[in-house]
């Protein structure tokens, strides 16, 4: 591999800077009374304000007409291609220019490359309704959220208990989806069900997946999952009773569904990744100009040999992540074997911006405390990140096994 970067991609990210430096901080600007405050971002029922929806509609369209929104999609899928490695180089450059809790940014300017945006899971669906709805999804329009974890189903997918019925040329779904994101907003939704007990039970198959607009009937969202301390959120549950899905509308093979939501798992993980890595680069800087001017016994705290060492310990993290970061972006992009690869760095890197953020609040004192600096806002995100897409815990059961089956190589 070579870890030169290639102007494209140079250019690429320094075009998609420049939108946000002089569009999307034009409308923060505009509606900071409005975005100042997560009373004034969400509804007294945690929902989005009907006026913040309206701007991240206008950011996510305005992003996919310069070309920013779907260049990270399959050219398949009408998506600009860029392959797995300029995608970390540009989510990392996007999060340590940008910094945390940028509601018109993150999730925004580029969709998550998984569950959202013109998401690879929409190659297995029926190519004329697809077609139909590229258009919408492409130019951000609309959007998606996609149901796979359940109450009693997260790391744990075949506790599944939403069942698919076939019905003719229709399956009828039932059951509740829980820790959903972008459920409470999305006009279309993947839905993942049980379609054959027996290989449920025998954890061969018996899922499938389905693609299905939030405004069939039976479908709703009846609250939304505030987390960490916030006010809202864009988590929600979904509730199905008898929504009726046309077979036309299925993700793939009947019965092979766990292996179409796990199709693009690599790139949400690496996603995840490289945005950690980006927003701990952020914290890094905040601390190291702090360190430099705050002063107390008459010297600037940055000469104090317990700063430095925090600060020391901050750029140790990040280096050693970023080299795991971009090495299996590289394997990735190559076709070359991962599985273990993506869990070390999908663990490690959630952990690391954990470690830094507690760091450098640390550095600031009282200061890295308050709402006013955005690193309390950092550290409470990166947190969570420690347990969507396979906790910690799964990915570390994950590479033991990889590891036990005999892929000792690095």
């Amino acid at each position: 591999m070579t870890f030169d970067i290639p102007s494209e991609w140079v250019e690429f990210g320094d075009a998609l800077i420049r939108f946000v430096d002089r569009e999307v901080v034009a409308l923060e600007k505009e509606h900071r009374t409005l975005l100042a405050s997560e009373r004034t971002v969400y509804t007294a029922d945690g929902r989005y304000a009907p006026e913040v929806l309206a701007l991240r509609r206008q950011v996510r369209m305005r992003s996919a007409e310069l070309g920013f929104y779907t260049a990270l999609s399959a050219e398949a899928l009408g998506g600009g291609g860029l392959g797995p490695q300029a995608a970390v180089y540009i989510q990392e450059r996007l999060n340590a220019h940008c910094g945390p809790e940028r509601h018109l940014v993150q999730t925004v300017v580029l969709p998550s490359p998984f569950t959202n945006g013109l998401s690879p899971v929409l190659k297995h669906l029926d190519p004329s309704v697809f077609d139909t709805v590229q258009p919408e999804l492409a130019s951000g329009d609309k959007t998606m959220c996609f149901g796979l974890s359940e109450p009693d189903a997260g790391s744990d997918v075949f506790g599944m208990r939403t069942r698919a019925t076939r019905d003719g040329d229709h399956w009828v779904l039932n059951g509740t989806k829980q820790w959903i994101t972008n459920a409470p907003y999305a006009d279309y939704a993947m839905i993942f069900a049980v379609t054959d007990e027996e290989k449920a039970r025998a954890h061969k198959g018996g899922f499938t997946g389905f693609f299905l607009p939030t405004r069939t009937p039976g479908f709703s969202v009846p609250s939304v999952i505030p987390t960490m301390g916030h006010l809202g959120a864009d988590i929600g549950i979904i509730s199905l009773e008898n929504v009726r899905v046309p077979d036309t509308h299925r993700l793939g093979p009947v019965d092979r569904g766990l292996s179409v939501a796990l199709d693009g798992v690599n790139a949400g993980r690496l996603s995840m990744a490289a945005s950690c890595l980006g927003l701990a680069e952020w914290a890094l800087e905040q601390a190291v100009a702090y360190a430099k001017v705050r002063k107390t016994f008459g010297q600037p705290i940055g000469d104090h040999q317990a700063v430095q060492i925090m600060l020391a310990e901050c750029a140790m993290d990040i280096y050693a992540t970023k080299s795991m970061v971009r090495h299996c972006a590289w394997l990735v992009d190559n076709d070359l074997p991962a599985t273990k690869e993506v869990s070390i760095i999908k663990a490690s890197s959630t952990e690391m911006a954990g470690r830094v953020f507690d760091r450098v609040m640390q550095i600031h004192g009282g200061m890295g405390l308050t709402n006013e600096l955005r690193l309390e806002a950092g550290y409470r995100f990166v947190r969570t990140m420690r347990i969507p897409d396979g906790t910690s815990e799964i990915q570390r059961r994950t590479i033991a096994r990889r590891l036990l089956d005999g892929d000792t190589a690095f």
